[in-house]
C-alpha cells in the first residue's frame, strides 16, 4: 500500500477527498524515492486510486497501472473537505476526530461514513485476495483510506485505522505469517 506524495493540504493538514490536487515538488521527490525502495518488488497487479495525486505518485515510482481502482478513492469528507481538524474542532467548540465522529454533508459531496468506506476496502480486498496467488498487488491511494484497509485486512473495525497513521510519500506491506493476516512493514521509503 502507498500513499502519494506531499500535497498542498497533505501539508496543512486539510482533510482532501474529492479536490484532485496535483503533488508538491516535495511530493513529486518522495514518489521517485519509491522507485529505488520498490525496485526489488514484483507487482502483477498495480491498483491505483483516479486522483491525479495517486496516478502521478505511480508514475514517478516506477508502476504502472493495470486497474484504476474507485474503491481507493479517499473517504469523503463531506462539509469537511479543505478543513484541517483544528478548524473543525474550533467550530464545534469540542474535541473532534474523523474515527469517532465522522464527517457532515457538504454542498459538493455527501461525506461517507467509516462503514461505507469499510465496504469499498473490504470490496477491493476480495478482489487482491484472488490475485495473491500470482504475487504481490500494489494498491496507490490515500491516507485514511489505506488507513482503513489495514484495519480491515487485520480483521478490525474501520475506526480502528486510527491507530495506522502512514505517511505522505510511504507504504506499508501487508502479508501473511502463515494463514494469519499481518502488518509486516509500515511507514517505508
Amino acid at each position: 500500500m502507498i500513499r502519494h506524495g506531499q500535497t498542498e493540504w497533505s501539508r496543512s493538514g486539510q482533510h482532501t477527498s474529492v479536490t484532485d490536487l496535483p503533488l508538491l515538488p516535495e511530493g513529486e521527490e518522495q514518489a521517485r524515492n519509491l522507485r529505488t525502495s520498490l525496485a526489488g518488488r514484483r507487482f502483477v497487479d498495480v491498483w491505483v486510486s483516479p486522483r491525479q495525486r495517486a496516478l502521478h505518485t505511480a508514475e514517478l515510482a516506477g508502476l504502472t497501472p493495470t486497474r484504476v481502482e474507485e474503491d481507493l478513492v479517499e473517504v469523503d469528507y463531506g462539509g469537511y473537505e479543505g478543513r484541517t481538524t483544528l478548524e473543525i474542532r474550533a467550530e464545534l467548540g469540542r474535541p473532534w476526530t474523523l474515527w469517532a465522529d465522522g464527517t457532515i454533508p457538504g454542498d459538493a459531496s455527501p461525506g461517507e461514513t467509516l462503514a461505507a468506506v469499510a465496504v469499498r476496502v473490504d470490496r477491493a480486498l476480495a478482489q487482491v485476495q484472488e490475485r495473491l496467488a500470482d504475487g504481490d498487488v500494489a494498491l496507490v491511494a490515500h491516507g485514511h483510506v489505506l488507513r482503513v484497509l489495514t484495519a480491515r485486512w487485520l480483521g478490525l473495525p474501520p475506526e480502528a485505522g486510527a491507530l495506522f497513521a502512514l505517511p505522505a510519500g510511504s507504504y506499508g506491506v501487508l502479508g501473511h505469517d502463515r494463514e494469519r493476516k499481518v502488518l509486516t512493514g509500515w511507514g517505508l521509503h
